[in-house]
């Protein structure tokens, strides 16, 4: 006989999370002119003009926008890899290493830039959506599996995934982001997989 998951492994999170950023998705390509969108999207992103102008709240407002329409092929696995994280492990974990994912990665990046001297155009570009918490999420998700071949093999998998976009003619700031919210998760899935082993 099997029982149901208790009340913490019940995932509201995620379904909830995917359907604001579709609903913001929606309306903010279908019902918004293009120059309201464009101001919208500058605004909310989380490039380095915008944090050197002190605007920290594109750290939230940057994972609930997208620059395109959010697909629906992306958006169903978007679903399934928040959902299962917040199904097996619970919500405040799968919650938890998406925003580390999300900040940390955008703030690296942000770093980077400033380091770097980027250009005007570079530091004013638009970069919102989830997919920094996203790649977090799926490292931790690999990163936790039991050890051996099947964890090594994912984590394998993931990095040169990861990895590949940076292998192309002119890598973006953004696919730097992506591998850098990848290594947090490989990273976050590790130290917690570690400690819940401990704790066993």
């Amino acid at each position: 006989m099997t029982t149901a998951p208790t009340t913490a492994r019940l995932v509201r999170l995620a379904p909830a999370y995917v359907g604001t950023v579709l609903a913001g998705s929606y309306a903010t390509h279908r019902l918004l002119p293009p120059a309201a969108r464009e101001r919208l999207l500058r605004r909310c992103s989380t490039n380095a003009g915008n944090l050197d102008g002190g605007r920290w709240d594109t750290l939230a407002t940057s994972a609930l926008l997208t620059e395109g329409p959010l697909e629906l092929p992306y958006a169903l696995l978007l679903l399934a890899v928040l959902g299962y994280a917040e199904y097996a492990y619970g919500a405040w974990w799968a919650a938890g290493v998406f925003v580390c994912g999300h900040v940390g990665a955008s703030l690296l990046v942000y770093a980077g830039l400033r380091a770097v001297r980027a250009g005007a155009r570079t530091r004013s570009a638009t970069d919102v959506g989830p997919s920094y918490g996203h790649q977090a999420v799926l490292g931790a998700l690999g990163a936790s599996l039991p050890r051996g071949a099947a964890r090594n093999s994912a984590c394998a998998a993931l990095l040169a995934f990861g990895v590949r976009p940076l292998l192309r003619g002119r890598p973006t700031f953004t696919d730097v982001g992506h591998l850098t919210a990848l290594g947090l998760g490989l990273g976050l899935g590790t130290a917690l997989g570690a400690r819940r082993a401990r704790a066993a």
